[in-house]
């Protein structure tokens, strides 16, 4: 890895890091130089993460935590802070999308988008905040990020998705509330919104979603998980001065 990166000397924790765009996240800030704690359920996976970030020249601490239960989010957060010494930058990326007609919907689906896409992001920003606000104070940066990943289907709703529609909404007007709080302390809360992904968030849908999922998106030349980890590094990496509040991020050929 170079030298004199741009997060050297900090700490970044990553949820959701076991696949997709969590886990490209974890890559790109451990190579800016960032200490990565990387959570999620899947042990083995963040476990393999962590030694091809150490392999790398980085540093990684792999932490099995679901961000659901309140205890476990908070134990996740104080763990990063007790091992690795602060907390800088916090991706609260763990999310799932559970799709389809409301009216025929599992009650059980939209109960996993809340926990998940809300109560979990809650519950690792409110553990994280005393931290990030301590050393929103000191060096090497004299600033620190909380970057909560949302969706496009938090700026527009559809037909079909209206429980995740009101989940990443709610994230959006949660992150510019906390901004309007924190940012003269120059803690920095920042929204990313993401359009089609090729990445393993749909997969959780029933068969008959996931063929409809099909169809829209077959002819369409979709992002990487590294497009939006490219865009998270932007967010953290900017100067001092300067916040990203919300950046979307669509495929070209994405209209809607």
């Amino acid at each position: 890895m170079a030298t004199d990166r741009i997060l050297d000397g900090t700490v970044a924790l990553v949820t959701g890091a076991s696949s997709g765009i969590g886990e490209v996240t974890a890559r790109r800030l451990a190579a800016e130089g960032a200490t990565v704690a990387v959570a999620a359920r899947r042990i083995d996976r963040l476990e393999r993460l962590a030694r091809e970030i150490g392999d790398a020249g980085g540093r990684a601490l792999a932490i099995e935590s679901d961000v659901t239960d309140r205890s476990q989010a908070e134990a996740l957060v104080e763990r990063t802070v007790a091992e690795l010494g602060r907390l800088d930058t916090v991706v609260n990326n763990a999310g799932v999308m559970l799709l389809g007609p409301a009216f025929d919907a599992p009650v059980e689906e939209w109960e996993r988008m809340v926990d998940l896409n809300v109560k979990g992001l809650l519950y690792v920003a409110k553990a994280a905040l005393p931290h990030l606000l301590r050393f929103a104070d000191e060096a090497p940066r004299m600033v620190t990020d909380l970057v909560n990943i949302s969706s496009v289907a938090g700026r527009r709703p559809r037909a079909g998705a209206a429980v995740y529609n009101a989940t990443k909404f709610g994230v959006g007007a949660f992150s510019d509330a906390l901004r309007q709080e924190v940012t003269r302390r120059h803690v920095r809360v920042s929204l990313v919104e993401p359009g089609a992904v090729t990445t393993e968030l749909s997969s959780h849908n029933r068969p008959e979603v996931l063929e409809q999922l099909k169809g829209r998106f077959e002819d369409m030349e979709r992002l990487e998980a590294d497009d939006i980890a490219d865009t998270i590094s932007y967010v953290v990496t900017r100067p001092r001065h300067m916040a990203i509040n919300e950046i979307l991020v669509r495929p070209t050929e994405q209209s809607d």
